[in-house]
């Protein structure tokens, strides 16, 4: 699958990298992105989940690395599922019962200028051991959607009760045919990453390590909101750090 066009990417790239921005991109947010000297690239998604989700998550992590930009990879995770610290360059997936506190699932991307340097996602058991979450639509649909969000894609679409796109990264009310990407999300990451940088971000042990000392799990730790979703709750917060370091959060609200 990888090898239909991952091998001449590399070298096209470097060719029109300044045309495809041009070509296709909508739904990226703002010009975030992991640093990298080549194409493709790998991206650890560290496995701190449940074992509810382990088919999930290798699901999405087979999902987006239909990408010829990129692959995620699962490894084992670097944290624990209640904690859920972040670790350099790479994303740390968690489960557990974090609480009634509205969201399902949120996506929290530290950047540096506009490099990422480092994510978790976190979905919430509290809310996915209820009968309504519960289903295989559902996990599918946040756990591509939050892992999404850190590759740097947004959303395609933000109405609920519009008929559904056929990707995870469009908001709905029924997930039933939102349960992976589709080409538009791999188009965007193209334009995402044609162009490529003079470092990297996705190696851990080149990257500045910076504490995490607040409690993500909380809405009140985010920051100022900056966007909402068309039903008026906020979506994505952003919290300025220290060294100019900002810390970015995508909500998935429980309807």
């Amino acid at each position: 699958m990888k090898l239909r066009n991952k091998a001449v990417f590399a070298v096209s790239a470097l060719i029109i990298g300044g045309l495809a921005s041009v070509a296709y991109a909508d739904h990226s947010w703002g010009d975030y992105h992991w640093a990298r000297t080549a194409n493709p690239f790998t991206l650890e998604l560290g496995d701190n989940v449940s074992s509810a989700w382990d088919s999930y998550l290798a699901t999405t992590a087979s999902d987006w690395s239909v990408s010829i930009v990129l692959d995620t990879l699962v490894k084992p995770g670097k944290t624990t599922s209640r904690t859920c610290r972040a670790t350099n360059g790479r994303i740390e997936v968690c489960s557990a019962k974090y609480g009634f506190n509205g969201w399902l699932g949120i996506a929290q991307i530290w950047v540096s200028g506009n490099h990422i340097v480092k994510g978790i996602t976190k979905m919430n058991d509290s809310y996915f051991n209820t009968r309504t979450y519960n289903t295989s639509a559902w996990r599918n649909l946040v756990m591509c959607q939050e892992i999404g969000h850190t590759l740097g894609l947004d959303h395609q679409d933000e109405i609920f009760d519009n008929p559904n796109l056929g990707t995870c990264m469009d908001y709905t009310n029924n997930p039933s045919t939102n349960q992976h990407p589709n080409q538009h999300d791999y188009d965007q990451l193209e334009a995402i990453y044609a162009h490529l940088d003079n470092v990297n971000t996705i190696s851990s042990s080149n990257s500045v390590n910076r504490r995490q000392d607040v409690d993500l799990d909380n809405p009140s730790a985010w920051g100022k909101a900056i966007k909402k979703d068309k039903q008026g709750r906020n979506s994505l917060h952003v919290r300025d750090l220290d060294k100019g370091e900002k810390l970015f959060t995508f909500v998935v609200w429980a309807q």
